[in-house]
C-alpha cells in the first residue's frame, strides 16, 4: 500500500502545521543560536521583516470595507471591549499567580499576550464554519488589527513598566518606526500596489510566514545566549497550560453569552465570539521583538501556546455550532436567525475578499 504524501498526513494531525514550523524554528535557536557578527545580522534581518510584515499589513487593509463595516458599529465595540478590555482585566487578575504558579517571566508574557490584537484569518474561517456573520468577522478582525497598532503598545506601556523587558522611550520609538510608520506606508501606496498583492497573494504569505519565523528565530536565539530559558520549569509550562486554558473558557463563555444579553443575533453571536476570544500570533510575534528584545523569545511563549489551543478548541466549536444552525433552520420557528446565519454562510465572495484584509501569512 501507497502511504500517502507527507503533506497529507501533517493536514490530518490536530496540530497546526505552521506551528510545527513555529516549533522548529524554536529548536534550530536552542541547538545554532545566533552569536557575534551572526546574531547582528539576525537582529538587523528581524528588524527588516517587521517593517515589511507591517507594511503589507496596511497595503493590504482596504479602508474602505473597513468604513463600510462600521454600519455594525455596536459589534465591533463589543468586540473591541473583549480584546482590548476584558482580556486585559484578566491578564492583570492574574497577577496573584506570581510567584506560586506563574513565574515573573511567564507571567509577563501572558499579560502580554491579553494585550495584542485579535486575529483576521481564523476568525473569518471559523465564521464561516460555523454559518455566522463572515462580513461583521471580517471588519471586527481588521478593525481590531488596526486599533492594535496604536492600543497594544500604549496599553504595554501601562501595564508592563514594571515588568521583565519594561517599557521605554526609546520602545516607543521602535515601535512607530518598526510598526506604525510601515503600516501607514503600505495605506497610502495601497492604490498602486494593491491590486499587485491581489495577484501574488499566495507567494506573499510565504513571505509573511518567513518573516516571522525570522523573528522568532532571532528573539528565541538571543534568549538562548542570555540563558533566560533557564528561569522556566517544565511543571512552570504545565501550569502555564492550564492557566490559558481557563483564560480562554472564560472568553468563550464571556463573548457567547455575553453577546446574547446583549440582543445579537446568532450569526452576530458567532462572529463575536470567534473574533473577540483569539489573539493574533503574527500581529504580537513582531510587537513582541520589539517591546522585549532580547526575551522576546520567552514573552512570545504563551502567544505561541495560546494560538495553538485557540484553533484546536475553535475548530470543534465551529463545527457543532455549524450543526447546530443547520438544524434550527430546519425548523419555521427558527427561520429569522436561520436568514442570518444562511446569508453569511452564503457570502463566499466575502469569504474571498479576506485575503485583502488578512493581517499577516500565519495561520493566526
Amino acid at each position: 500500500m501507497r502511504r500517502p504524501p507527507l503533506p497529507k498526513l501533517l493536514s490530518r494531525l490536530p496540530v497546526d502545521g505552521y506551528i510545527l514550523a513555529l516549533v522548529g524554528t524554536v529548536a534550530l535557536a536552542a541547538l545554532l543560536p545566533a552569536r557575534g557578527p551572526a546574531a547582528t545580522a539576525a537582529e538587523g534581518a528581524s528588524t527588516g521583516a517587521v517593517a515589511l510584515l507591517f507594511f503589507l499589513y496596511g497595503a493590504r487593509l482596504s479602508t474602505r470595507e473597513a468604513m463600510d463595516g462600521l454600519r455594525h458599529w455596536r459589534l465591533h465595540l463589543t468586540v473591541l471591549a473583549c480584546t482590548f478590555v476584558a482580556f486585559p482585566v484578566l491578564g492583570l487578575a492574574a497577577r496573584v499567580l506570581v510567584p506560586e504558579i506563574l513565574p515573573p517571566t511567564l507571567y509577563t508574557g501572558l499579560l502580554f499576550l491579553c494585550l495584542v490584537p485579535s486575529t483576521v484569518q481564523s476568525s473569518i474561517a471559523f465564521t464561516s464554519i460555523a454559518r455566522g456573520n463572515v462580513a461583521a468577522a471580517i471588519c471586527a478582525g481588521s478593525f481590531s488589527s488596526l486599533v492594535g497598532i496604536v492600543v497594544t503598545p500604549l496599553l504595554a506601556g501601562l501595564v508592563l513598566h514594571g515588568g521583565s523587558g519594561g517599557f521605554s522611550a526609546r520602545s516607543l520609538v521602535s515601535i512607530v518606526c518598526q510598526l506604525l510608520l510601515p503600516f501607514l506606508a503600505g495605506q497610502l501606496l495601497r492604490r498602486w500596489v494593491g491590486n499587485w498583492l491581489i495577484r501574488h497573494k499566495k507567494a506573499l504569505g510565504y513571505v509573511d510566514r518567513g518573516s516571522i519565523l525570522l523573528v522568532v528565530y532571532a528573539a528565541f536565539s538571543a534568549g538562548m545566549v542570555q540563558g533566560i530559558w533557564h528561569q522556566v520549569s517544565a511543571l512552570r509550562l504545565l501550569c502555564l497550560l492550564g492557566v490559558e486554558a481557563v483564560l480562554l473558557a472564560v472568553m468563550l463563555s464571556a463573548t457567547w453569552y455575553g453577546s446574547k444579553k446583549l440582543g445579537f443575533h446568532r450569526a452576530d453571536r458567532i462572529a463575536i465570539t470567534f473574533a473577540g476570544s483569539k489573539k493574533s500570533l503574527a500581529a504580537g510575534l513582531p510587537m513582541a521583538s520589539v517591546l522585549f528584545g532580547a526575551q522576546a523569545g520567552l514573552a512570545a511563549l504563551p502567544l505561541m501556546v495560546f494560538h495553538q489551543m485557540q484553533l484546536m478548541v475553535c475548530a470543534v466549536l465551529a463545527k457543532r455550532f455549524a450543526a447546530s444552525t443547520a438544524s434550527t433552520a430546519s425548523t419555521a420557528s427558527a427561520a429569522p436567525e436561520a436568514a442570518v446565519a444562511g446569508a453569511a454562510a452564503g457570502s463566499a465572495a466575502v469569504t474571498e475578499a479576506a485575503g485583502d484584509l488578512a493581517a499577516g501569512g500565519a495561520r493566526r
